[in-house]
This record gives C-alpha cells, sequence and structure tokens, in this order.
C-alpha cells in the first residue's frame, strides 16, 4: 500500500494543475488540528483548493479520487516561525542571507515578502517533513524594528506569498537593547519615541514631512508602523524576562489597538495570568529548560502548559533550531510527554498538536483560512505514517492548496543518489 500511494502522489504532484481535483482521504486517524482528540477511521474531502469535510462520517462525492490512509494518519499541515525561511540559504554566506538589513537607512518598512525564494532548498527540506506554511520573519540589525514579515505556503508554486507585510517584527530584552542604543531603557523610549513620531505623522503627514532631514523617521517606516498603532498589522514582540513581559504589556495603555503578539516569552508562566488578561498570544518554543541568557533563568518545560492553562493562546516555535523548522512537532510531542509525568504539566494530543497547526493561523488572524481541516479552510494535508508528534514518523504525501506536492528534497536526492556505493576511477560526484 505504501508504495502504490507514493507513486499515485507522485504521478499526481508532476501533473497536478492549478487548482486541484476533489480529493477524499480515507480510513486514517484524523488530526483535525482544531484542538480535539485524534479520530480513528477519519476521511478528509478536499475541493478546489479548499476542505469541504473531515470526520468519522463523511459522505465521499461520486467523482472523488479516493487514496486509501488505512493504517496511516491524515492530519492538518504544520505552520512554522517565526523563521527566516526563504530568505537564508547559508547563514554564514552574506550574500545568501537577506534576513537583516544593516546598513539600510530604513526598518520598519522593510517588507521580506519582495526577497522570498521558493526555490530554496530548505523549502524543499520543510516541506517533505510535513511543514506547509511559514511565518518568515526579518532579523532586527540597526534597530528594534526589524520590518515588516510574511506568511508563506511551501508549495512548488512560483508564488510563495500567501500573506505580505502580516505582522511588524520588533525585539526587546538582551537583544533588544543592543539594537536599542545599548540598554532596555534606551530600547524602550526608543520604540515609545517611534510610535509619539507616528501618531505625529497620522495626524499631519505634510507637517511632519516638512522636517525634511531633521526628522528622525524615515516617511516609509512611519508608514508601516501607521498600520500597527491602529492594529491593522500584528506587531510580534521578541521578549522573554518576566519583568519586560509586564513592560511591553504596559505599552497596551496607551496604544490600546496594538494587536500584540509575544514570541519567545521563556518567563512568560511568571506572568501568565497579566498576560492573558491582556488578551495577548505567544509564541515560544515550549519544552526548554535550559537557560541560554540571564534573561531565561527561569524558563521551564510547563511554560507552555501553565501559559495555556491560564487562558493564553499558545503556538509553538522551533526556536531558532538549527535543524529545521519541523522540529517544532518535537517541542509539541514533548509537551504530550511531559503531561504524562506525574507532577507536570503538559498538553493533551490534540492541544499540542493544535499549537503546530490552528493556534499559529488564529496568532496571525488567519485561523479561517489555515491551520485545521475544518470546512472552507485550505487543504494543506499530510498523510503520515504514524502519530505526528513521534520522531520516528513521517510523512507519506503532502498537498498543500490541495495541490500534490513532489515528497523530493536536496536530501531525499542525494540519499537515492549514495544509496547503492559505486567502485570506479573517480567518486560517484563527479558523475552527471
Amino acid at each position: 500500500m505504501k508504495h502504490a500511494l507514493i507513486a499515485l502522489l507522485a504521478t499526481a504532484a508532476t501533473c497536478a494543475p492549478a487548482i486541484a481535483q476533489t480529493v477524499a482521504v480515507t480510513g486514517g486517524t484524523l488530526a483535525i488540528g482544531d484542538g480535539s482528540a485524534p479520530i480513528e477511521n477519519g476521511t478528509v474531502v478536499f475541493r478546489d483548493g479548499r476542505i469541504v469535510a473531515a470526520g468519522a462520517s463523511v459522505v465521499i462525492p461520486a467523482d472523488a479520487t479516493r487514496i486509501d490512509a488505512r493504517g496511516k494518519w491524515i492530519a492538518a499541515g504544520i505552520i512554522s516561525g517565526p523563521t527566516d525561511l526563504g530568505l537564508v540559504d547559508v547563514g554564514g554566506v552574506e550574500e545568501s542571507n537577506d534576513s537583516a538589513s544593516d546598513a539600510s537607512p530604513f526598518n520598519a518598512a522593510i517588507d521580506i515578502s519582495t526577497a522570498i525564494n521558493p526555490h530554496s532548498v530548505r523549502i524543499d527540506d520543510e516541506r517533505v517533513a510535513g511543514v506547509t506554511r511559514a511565518m518568515t520573519a526579518p532579523s532586527p540589525s540597526a534597530s528594534i524594528f526589524a520590518g515588516q514579515g510574511a506568511v508563506i505556503d511551501l508549495g512548488t508554486d512560483p508564488d510563495p506569498v500567501m500573506r505580505p507585510r502580516a505582522f511588524q517584527y520588533v525585539q526587546f530584552g538582551e537583544n533588544g537593547r543592543k539594537a536599542g542604543g545599548g540598554s532596555r531603557p534606551a530600547a524602550y523610549l526608543a520604540f515609545r519615541d517611534t510610535l509619539a513620531q507616528v501618531k505625529d505623522y497620522r495626524r499631519s503627514p505634510a507637517a511632519f514631512l516638512a522636517q525634511g532631514k531633521d526628522a528622525l523617521l524615515k516617511r516609509s517606516d512611519a508608514e508601516a508602523l501607521v498600520a500597527v498603532i491602529e492594529g491593522r498589522t500584528r506587531l510580534l514582540v521578541e521578549v522573554n524576562r518576566a519583568s519586560d513581559i509586564r513592560t511591553v504589556l504596559s505599552l497596551l495603555a496607551d496604544y490600546p489597538k496594538l494587536r500584540m503578539v509575544l514570541v519567545g516569552a521563556s518567563e512568560g508562566w511568571m506572568v501568565a495570568r497579566e498576560i492573558a488578561a491582556a488578551g495577548v498570544p505567544v509564541i515560544t518554543p515550549g519544552s526548554e529548560d535550559l537557560p541560554s541568557a540571564f534573561e531565561t533563568m527561569a524558563s521551564t518545560t510547563s511554560n507552555a502548559a501553565r501559559l495555556d492553562a491560564a487562558g493564553v493562546v499558545v503556538a509553538l516555535t522551533a526556536g531558532g533550531s538549527i535543524s529545521g523548522e519541523h522540529v517544532v512537532r518535537q517541542n509539541a510531542g514533548n509537551l504530550v510527554g511531559i503531561a504524562s509525568v506525574p507532577g507536570r504539566q503538559g498538553l493533551s494530543w490534540g492541544k499540542a498538536f493544535a499549537a503546530i497547526t490552528s493556534r499559529p493561523a488564529q496568532v496571525l488572524g488567519l485561523e479561517a483560512e489555515i491551520g485545521s481541516l475544518q470546512p472552507g479552510r485550505r487543504a494543506d494535508v499530510v498523510i503520515w505514517d504514524g502519530d505526528p508528534l513521534e520522531l520516528s514518523s513521517a510523512p507519506q504525501a503532502v498537498w498543500i492548496d490541495g495541490v500534490a506536492q513532489p515528497m523530493q528534497s536536496h536530501q531525499t536526492l542525494l540519499r537515492d543518489r549514495f544509496l547503492a556505493p559505486e567502485t570506479g576511477v573517480l567518486p560517484r560526484a563527479y558523475k552527471h
């Protein structure tokens, strides 16, 4: 069955039209991604790139292409980030790294969607690992404001950007103090003063521009941040220390329309009630407990669970892992395992899986579009040979927007090429 499934999907991926036909994946354990428990003998039906139905008792249209997933899992695609996916080929090679703009006079206005490379080797690697979408973010350099991030799909189509300028990324804490003037007070002052100037610009663009070279804020940066203070663009704030989180939350008193999201929040559990009361979601690695900096001294594997218990919307991130964005599923699986340890706080399977599917979508305001197999959502579907939160499991097939994707990457091609050793005058690498 495995080989038949792979052959079917390989054929579909090479000849799939821009909009896929009706497909019904049947008989597998269904993980919808909305926080619910897995459903045995489930079915998902999608048509024209959208989910039609998913559940245990689903009517299959007569014209549907049926794919038998008995003994496997049918799951929503993983959403990962913040990440530099699509911006960086090799981090140490400056020419291939568009994540930071050290010498630019602009910061908040920088739009990274213009630089996303859909043919990046890393995108193929993550897609075959079950990641179907990502929130790609710029890295702060000369300012605490890094610029405008994008939501991308990992399909093979030439246009990967689903939502350009989806959020503004800003950095506080130990890293932010460096870019903000050398101390935390300087960074917060820079942030508040910038937003005050943005209010001036919004009130009277002509008067603001009349300052000419004396203006401390570029017009393009001001325009980008108007959308932030008006709540039209989300503000992702990288912050970890509990006291820093409190200071960041205090900004909401002066700017109540800010749609803030905390990224990192390693000590978030210490101020979980305050985060919940502010209605601010959190994106966190979730299971780290070895401090890597002074601002993460109180990190704990129960952080995500305590935030969730307090009523905070929690999404998980790979946390900058060099192993790849798909490591986010390991973070989710760890939380399920932790929940079974007496005296420890973790997440149920349904909540852990939602934290890498529907919760990231919710954080971005895209829950009606992506992140689950609920009707109407984009058909990002993955067939796994086992539990998606188990490290031994691997994807067998991937659809993005209802279109079957090739299950090949640079790594799989190298594996297949060198799987059978050959002898000769020259190493095989020298052959065509």
